[in-house]
């Protein structure tokens, strides 16, 4: 007896295997083809070809063991600051009696902190993806890793945390280093900012890309330095030799630029949602999840250094209850692991939409940036 449902996920399971099939002979042509070379080939020939294999198949293997998981990746990172042990703000001078002398001290900035942990984060717990070699030459060269359902996770990821490292290195140096923005910028600051926007692609040698040949400092290298130069910041500031202005103007500004930020994020999301609808298929899904959770993932942290930094405007102007709301939607949002990164329909029975979801934590997020930014601009 013919069933029209049973028919139908029979074809789909087909279909799927059929993609599968596909895609291995695509991705194992050319061992098929270098396997019967070497069969057929005398001793010689067969030398040179597991020469020149061997250093090939070494590199792949050591780029997928970097590309395959995130070192270091903890949701509950931010406790390891313990901001709520925090008793003196951002800049704020004390004076430490210690027997006949008095010592001045000032209290550092976590938001700096944080900052330039996450940019250790990046490069050193982990290996900066983005602008290694194997991984800007893609699948055998054939196929971008952007185009495909792996090893491009944890790139997505990397870019998405350094927008948010980039993003408050930026208003550290413009705003919240400087007096009322119109004193002179702050001389780490001013390298941390522009090391931390160098271009996020670059190796020692960059033959495949729109870059003149010939040997240059590779990206890790510049953010390494940018790293460098915010916590030279923060012991200056700490000896009171530099400033932090936690006004609640700067605070303002500095959630209108995450809340910006994250908005944009959220944009990008509805447009992939809107217009593609592949479910499991979807290429670009994972890319795009990814890059928002690591974005998040960044702001968990520093939003709550931020109201560690900026206390007494925070507790002045009761914004804890609103502060836990928005810190519980992005910990929601950064807590989202799916094991295959889905972009259904919204109303779709079968496939989930993980872009939606993770979209409607962002939403959430950014409505309380939004209200508290409302309460401070009163």
């Amino acid at each position: 007896m013919f069933d029209p449902i049973i028919d139908w996920i029979r074809r789909i399971v087909s279909a799927i295997w059929a993609s599968i099939v596909a895609a291995i002979r695509f991705v194992t042509a050319p061992f098929r083809y270098i396997t019967a070379l070497y069969r057929k080939s005398g001793w010689i020939i067969r030398g040179v070809i597991i020469i020149l294999i061997i250093p090939f198949v070494v590199g792949y293997a050591w780029f997928f063991w970097h590309a395959a998981w995130i070192r270091g990746y903890d949701n509950n990172y931010p406790a390891r600051y313990n901001f709520a042990q925090s008793t003196v703000p951002a800049g704020d001078q004390v004076s430490v009696e210690g027997g006949d002398t008095t010592t001045r001290t000032c209290g550092r900035s976590y938001i700096v902190d944080v900052t330039a942990d996450l940019i250790e984060f990046n490069v050193d717990e982990n290996l900066w993806m983005s602008s290694n070699p194997l991984y800007k030459a893609g699948l055998f060269w054939a196929l971008e890793w952007d185009q495909t359902w792996f090893m491009d996770n944890k790139a997505a990821f990397q870019r998405g945390v350094h927008q948010a490292a980039s993003r408050t290195a930026i208003e550290l140096a413009d705003a919240l280093g400087r007096v009322r923005g119109t004193s002179q910028i702050d001389p780490d600051l001013k390298v941390a900012k522009g090391n931390v926007q160098f271009d996020q692609y670059t190796w020692y040698f960059n033959i495949f890309d729109e870059q003149p040949f010939g040997p240059t400092t590779p990206t890790p290298t510049y953010f390494r330095s940018a790293m460098q130069s915010l916590r030279k910041y923060n012991e200056r500031l700490e000896g009171c030799s530099a400033t932090f202005d936690a006004r609640a103007d700067n605070l303002l500004q500095f959630l209108d630029r995450i809340a910006k930020d994250i908005g944009s994020m959220s944009a990008q999301i509805k447009e992939r949602s809107e217009k593609y609808n592949s479910g499991w298929f979807d290429t670009r899904a994972d890319d795009i999840f990814m890059y928002a959770k690591g974005e998040l993932y960044a702001y968990y942290g520093i939003l709550q250094a931020s109201r560690a930094d900026f206390s007494q405007v925070v507790s002045s102007r009761e914004l804890d209850d609103i502060w836990d709301r928005m810190e519980d939607h992005v910990r929601r949002a950064i807590e989202l692991d799916p094991f295959i990164i889905a972009n259904g329909r919204e109303d779709g029975w079968l496939m989930p939409t993980h872009l939606t979801t993770i979209g409607f934590y962002i939403l959430r997020a950014r409505s309380n940036l939004v209200e508290i930014r409302s309460v401070l601009d009163r």
